[in-house]
């Protein structure tokens, strides 16, 4: 055990937010860097004594402070750099409701998330190249939900609120059978078609997973007596921009910056065109006292936009 929590095991097994300050107190002394990884649960499980549910919102409180990045299913979340830290605690901060500046997508997008489903009926409708983001926000917030849905009866935190009834979500995704201006190889089909058939491949690959994982946790949410309901379309373009509107009151924007990056694919290096969603500086229109009536406008023809889409020229897509 170390010593940084030997005194919070003196007297019982450390709480959330004592994991989370010795983490924290790692971080500010350098021996977590940016870009580091974390030790995995498991490990923080064994060092800390503490039950896996502890570590998990111990995690949590961190990536809330900005601290964590790559905040993902599947391996352990990395150091944010100092300045994103610095970001997260000068928002923090803020007077409430003062206006905020765009974040990264992977940081962004999980708290309005987290706050949509404070209400009775959640509506979430996207528009994306993968549906990554959002899947990973709506990981987080099916674990706060499983959570929430595990307390006695009067428990729950002050302010955390009642599950919503119903969660609705629709997704619109670029169709498989398209030639996407992004990604794709540098080379031109003709010249490399080999190359242009992995890159294709591998972003089918990626939509596919991402979409059907944010399905199995949407479906999760059931056990908790949630009504759920997802449902996928499928666009004959590429999409330059991503937005998600939540709850019809609330729109948040994005533009795929398109860079060229090489990736391995299959053993194959491959020069492509490509855009980083999870990195894109996602803006915030919606409610509050300090937004103009341009949020509002924006709002309403988002999602007049979105639905025009739904319901024109998108099709059905079945993920496979």
């Amino acid at each position: 055990m170390t010593s940084e929590h030997a005194a919070a095991n003196s007297a019982g097994k450390p709480t959330p937010e004592e994991v989370a300050e010795a983490l924290r107190a790692r971080i500010a002394s350098g021996d977590l860097v940016a870009g580091q990884a974390l030790p995995t649960q498991k490990n923080l499980v064994a060092e800390f004594g503490v039950q896996r549910g502890v570590v998990r919102q111990a995690l949590r409180r961190l990536q809330e402070d900005g601290l964590l990045t790559e905040v993902t299913r599947g391996a352990p979340p990395r150091i944010a750099d100092r300045a994103a830290a610095e970001r997260a605690a000068a928002r923090r901060a803020a007077p409430a409701g003062a206006d905020e500046g765009p974040q990264e997508t992977m940081v962004a997008l999980r708290p309005r998330i987290m706050a949509a489903f404070e209400a009775d009926h959640v509506r979430i409708d996207a528009l994306c190249l993968t549906a990554e983001s959002l899947s990973a926000a709506l990981g987080e917030q099916r674990l706060r939900i499983r959570d929430r849905a595990a307390l006695p009866a009067g428990s729950a935190a002050p302010g955390a609120g009642a599950l919503p009834a119903t969660v609705t979500v629709r997704v619109l995704l670029p169709n498989r059978d398209i030639e996407l201006a992004f990604p794709r190889s540098v080379s031109t089909t003709d010249t490399h078609p080999d190359e242009s058939d992995l890159v294709h491949q591998r972003w089918l690959q990626q939509r596919n997973a991402h979409g059907t994982v944010l399905s199995d946790h949407l479906m999760g949410m059931r056990s908790a007596g949630i009504d759920v309901d997802v449902r996928f379309k499928a666009l004959p373009f590429t999409p330059p921009v991503k937005l998600y509107v939540l709850n019809g009151d609330e729109a948040l924007f994005a533009y795929y910056k398109v860079t060229v990056r090489e990736a391995e694919i299959h053993r194959t290096s491959v020069e492509m065109y490509d855009a980083l969603g999870d990195r894109s500086p996602l803006f915030s229109f919606g409610p509050g006292e300090l937004r103009a009536q341009r949020d509002h406008a924006f709002v309403t023809e988002s999602q007049a936009w979105f639905d025009a889409l739904w319901e024109t020229i998108a099709t059905d897509l079945a993920l496979g």
